[in-house]
């Protein structure tokens, strides 16, 4: 395309005006280049052009220093900050948008106003702007299609990864790991491949996938995460590394190597910003125990070793069982961690995720006992929650896995707000999310259990994340359709 040659040129009007367009029509094959360009150029509006574009592009980074360039001295980099804000719906631009309403510089001034007006609108629509596909719809002869990981690749094609079953949808039933690539946005699906066949005695099953370091100048490799099931006394988590964007996986690589089950939910490991990878598992001697306590095991080399935390978490009845971590503002991180008490427990490191403290629980949410899902909002740097928001003492559970919701925590999860239903039927349950950001989306899967049937199809459910922002007027009791 000629616009990727002009980012190679020295004439920075020229490149500026290349990545001012392809922010708007580009994909993620073209972050490298604009990125590379940043570092090197020293004209500072030929710098925030770029650094724009890369937000528009959904590049965490890029978002960053976008909020930065809103509140910059200089006011011509103010005022194409306040105009890129709207372009790319920067939801979490909005209180330095307001601030540029009494701007010396009357453009940023008019540009400030024009962006908060488009990121009413975008909110106001969004329920309408989010829409779903059942990308697996589960048959007879595979009754479940779940825990499933979506990962956008280089070139912007989305892979949906999912465990299939066949035969029976028991835990125990033999499955393997599928995908299909979907090259506009997760309206239309691909046809699927194996990317992981069967190499336990009973199943793999569990998949995550997830790009292995921090962002870099390139892309970065691919983890494929998966478990392998031998029976009621041995589960392995195990890793697989791509180099070249999944069309190829390397050899096994054990992430779990002492006796015991070792589980580790689907789209689970987090990269820390130090680039340690935390795999949280949730172990027990065997099934027939049936007490789980929670930790992580750690990588300093790009998932190539690995080794077991010091320090877990114990919980009462059955224990801590399916946990997610994120990083906080701090540094610290957080677990959390299905339980059998009405809540989500929570604990927090200190020292990367090798030790724990004691556990508490999230304030103000309740749950049955099913897993939830954390993840930190490039474009806001807020928390967001997924979980079934829903406790009956008593029932088999804590509850059916209906609805699914959503909430907001600006506080690093201190307290929550925002919250919305993203499903709420009473005849299906869901659980077992995935959750990733392309561009302002938040992607998700997770599996829809038909109540009649007892069959799991995999949902993928696209939403803008000004939906989370939505007043609550404009985000209907069933979420974006």
């Amino acid at each position: 395309m000629l616009l990727r040659e002009k980012l190679k040129s020295d004439d920075h009007e020229v490149q500026r005006i290349a990545a001012w367009v392809l922010g708007a029509i580009g994909d993620a094959s073209d972050i490298p280049q604009i990125r590379g360009n940043v570092k090197r150029t020293s004209d500072p509006l030929a710098r925030a052009f770029g650094e724009h574009a890369l937000a528009q592009l959904g590049d965490p980074e890029g978002r960053e220093a976008l909020l930065r360039n809103l509140r910059s001295g200089d006011p011509a980099v103010r005022t194409y900050a306040a105009n890129a804000a709207g372009e790319g719906r920067v939801a979490g631009a909005a209180d330095a948008l307001i601030a540029l309403l009494d701007d010396p510089e009357p453009d940023a001034q008019i540009r400030a106003a024009q962006s908060l007006l488009t990121l009413v609108q975008a909110a106001e629509s969004a329920p309408e702007a989010g829409f779903s596909r059942d990308v697996y719809p589960a048959t007879k002869q595979n009754p479940r299609y779940t825990e499933g990981s979506v990962i956008e690749l280089n070139d912007g094609t989305l892979l949906f990864a999912v465990s299939e079953f066949a035969g029976s949808g028991a835990d125990h039933a033999t499955a393997q790991i599928i995908a299909r690539p979907s090259t506009d946005g997760g309206r239309t699906w691909g046809e699927p491949r194996v990317l992981q066949e069967n190499v336990g005695k009973q199943n793999v099953m569990s998949v995550t996938l997830r790009r292995l370091s921090p962002a870099a100048n390139s892309p970065a490799p691919i983890g494929m995460f998966y478990l392998v099931k031998n029976g009621p006394d041995s589960l392995e988590v195990h890793l697989r590394i791509s180099n070249d964007e999944t069309r190829t996986f390397g050899e096994p690589i054990r992430v779990t190597d002492r006796p015991g089950y070792h589980v580790m939910n689907n789209d689970r490991v987090t990269v820390l910003s130090t680039g340690r990878l935390l795999a949280p598992i949730a172990a027990t001697e065997s099934l027939r125990k049936n007490h789980f306590v929670s930790y992580c095991c750690l990588s300093d080399d790009g998932g190539r070793t690995w080794r077991y935390g010091r320090g877990q978490v114990d919980l009462p009845k059955r224990g801590a069982m399916e946990p997610e971590v994120v990083e906080l503002l701090d540094g610290r991180v957080l677990m959390v961690m299905r339980n059998q008490l009405g809540t989500i427990s929570a604990a927090w490191s200190e020292d990367g995720g090798d030790t724990w403290s004691q556990p508490g629980e999230l304030p103000g949410i309740q749950a049955p006992e099913a897993p939830a899902s954390l993840r930190r909002i490039p474009a806001t740097g807020d928390l967001l929650l997924v979980w079934n928001n829903t406790y009956t003492q008593g029932m088999g559970h804590g509850g059916r896995r209906t609805p699914l919701a959503a909430a907001i925590s600006r506080d690093d999860g201190r307290t929550w707000q925002n919250f919305r239903n993203l499903e709420s039927r009473q005849d299906e349950q869901y659980a077992y999310t995935s959750l990733t950001f392309v561009r302002d989306r938040a992607v998700l899967s997770y599996y829809v259990a038909d109540g009649k049937t007892g069959f799991h199809s995999s949902r993928f459910r696209s939403v803008p994340v000004a939906w989370f922002y939505a007043p609550a007027k404009a985000a209907s009791a069933e979420g974006p359709q």
